[in-house]
Parts: C-alpha cells; structure tokens; sequence
C-alpha cells in the first residue's frame, strides 16, 4: 500500500496507537489540536506543532515575508485557540536556502514579531539550518489554560448545534485566486480574499469565552475545511453530522468573485480550509443563549451550519432541505 493510497489521517491512525499506550489519564496525546499536559492543579500545558513547507504550504513569489512570518506563527495559534488556551511561548526552527536575501529574513521575522506582541507571546529559542533549495519552516507554541475548560474534540454530544465563528473559504477563494493566476491588485475583492489566505487571525479570544461557557462541548480550528476538521470531531466523539450547505457564511467578496468566474462557493467553503477561525459543537438547549452572548461580545453571529448525529459515522451535505455530494473534499498532504 502506498501513502497516497492511506492518506494524511490515515497515518496518523495507523502510527498513533503505539505512542497512546501507557500515557496518564491527565495527559492527551496524539488526535486533537495540542498536546494536553497538567502543569498545577488548576492549569494544563498546550503543546502544538505546525511544519509550513515551500510550494506545498506557500508561494514565496505571491507571499511576503511579513504575511509568511505572520502566518507561520498564526497557524499554530490557531490551535491554542482550539483547545481554549492563552498562548505563553514559541520555539522556530527554520531551514533556509543559502542563497536568501537576509533583508527577506529580516521582514519574515517582523511579521512573527508583530503577531508575537500582539498575542504576548515570547519567542525564547528554536533552530537554523540550511535548507537545499526550499524554506521550511517549523514552529512549536506552549500555551496554558485552565484544566477544567479544555475543549477537546472527543467532547461532542449527539444533537450538538455545528458552529463556526467566522466567514469560512475566504482563504480557499484567495489560493484559487492565487492558483489560476487570476490576481488583480485593482480588484479590491480579489485583493480581501487573498489578504484571508496569507493574514489568517487566530480566534484567540473567542476560543477563551466559548471555553469558559457551559454547553460548549467540542472545538477545532479549520485548517484542513470544514470537510475535514468536522470529520476529525466525528471520529474521536463517535457521532455523525449533518452540514446544511446554504447556511455557511460566506463573504460578499467570495460570492462576487464566485459569480465572476461560475465557482461553487459552498463548495470552496466547505472544502478548501485555511481560514482558521474555530468550528465548535453547542449543546443544542444552549445554542441560543451562547449565539446571543456571543453576537453582544463579539459583534457578529456565531453561526449554525448544521448539527451532529447520533451513532451515525457519515458526514452528510444538504442544500435547501436536499441531500447533496461535495465534488471536493477537506485537504489531506498525500492524497
């Protein structure tokens, strides 16, 4: 068997168990956002790893190094987000070309910085090394959070309302954009959906107040869509879901530019990923009550995309009450 043939998920699987044996019932291990580790009595460590590779991850001629150190950094927030953390430090290791301007370097590390303070998160060390002929870029975040509010993706319960905390496929819009060299620096939506792909925000905040709030019961970051990272809920809660296509929230620029050039936006949402906001599993008795609050904190819904299933293990789309394919599906590297 190939790794094409079992794909990214399917390694994870097969490798995982070996290394799950033995391990404390305080210590989570491989299958969710961040390694979970009890650091007092009250607080858990976060551990989390994102590797960004040239033209697997990046273009280095369509991203610039501020927006690169930028998101380098906010990938691997993201998932201290996910587990509601606070994020203390990161650790960078970064294979580069020999031949790469150091004034390229100096901006890539503005953007990590610049993100870095935002966040007050201390970058205290990592490792250099050359690289044959592409960037590789690797970073480790440690963060904490109150041992009683981790959210993990083990958590949901059947019935649980499916929510995501921000417009999704922007990012997806803006790599298709990117892809079909379609970028038109004077088109000022061409412009925000590519800004998505390579600035993403880590829901930091959110993460925190939808942790602390009774009824939340599981989280993820979309990295991989909204096809994938549900997936990965569904596997480890042993429930199904339901996703209803016509709720996703989609930006006014991704819908214009799908109109633009006949794209199924839906499809770029659910499927695409990288947008990086939080996809979390509401108690349904609870949903509205935390969508209110929600929408009074933040200035925007918490949006209903669909709901889990009891002891059903597929992910099923519907469109205005019809069931529905996807003909694309969540990212996976060897697939």
């Amino acid at each position: 068997m190939k790794l094409s043939e079992l794909g990214e998920f399917g390694l994870i699987n097969r490798i995982a168990p070996q290394f799950l044996d033995n391990l404390n019932e305080k210590v989570k291990g491989i299958g969710d956002d961040c390694a979970v580790m009890p650091f007092n009595e009250n607080e858990s460590l976060l551990i989390t790893t994102d590797m960004l590779i040239e033209d697997v991850h990046f273009l280095c001629d369509k991203i610039s190094p501020l927006e690169l150190g930028h998101k380098s950094l906010a990938v691997n927030l993201s998932d201290i987000a996910a587990m509601g953390g606070n994020p203390h430090s990161a650790y960078l290791s970064i294979g580069i070309p020999r031949n790469t301007e150091v004034s390229w370097l100096d901006q890539f590390f503005q953007g990590i910085k610049v993100l870095a303070d935002e966040t007050k998160t201390l970058l205290l060390g990592g490792d250099t090394t050359k690289s044959i002929d592409r960037l590789v870029i690797n970073i480790v975040v440690i963060g904490k959070a109150d041992s009683t509010k981790v959210k993990y993706r083990s958590t949901a319960g059947p019935g649980d309302v499916i929510c995501v905390t921000e417009n999704i496929g922007d990012s997806g819009g803006g790599l298709k954009v990117m892809l079909e060299n379609l970028d038109d620096k004077n088109d000022d939506d061409i412009s925000y959906l590519i800004k998505a792909h390579h600035k993403p925000r880590p829901h930091l905040k959110e993460g925190q107040w939808l942790s602390a709030k009774t009824g939340v019961n599981a989280m993820i970051d979309v990295s991989d869509g909204i096809d994938s990272d549900i997936k990965r809920i569904m596997e480890q809660s042993k429930i199904g879901a339901k996703v209803n296509l016509e709720t996703l929230p989609l930006s006014g620029a991704l819908r214009r530019i799908s109109g633009k050039f006949s794209w199924n936006p839906y499809e770029i949402a659910a499927a695409t990923g990288e947008d990086y906001c939080l996809l979390v599993t509401i108690d349904k008795d609870k949903y509205l009550d935390l969508a209110e609050a929600f929408e009074k904190e933040f200035k925007r819904p918490l949006y209903k995309i669909g709901e889990t299933r009891y002891l059903q293990s597929e992910l099923q789309y519907y469109y205005n009450g019809k069931q529905v394919l996807l003909s694309k599906h969540g990212f996976d590297h060897f697939i």
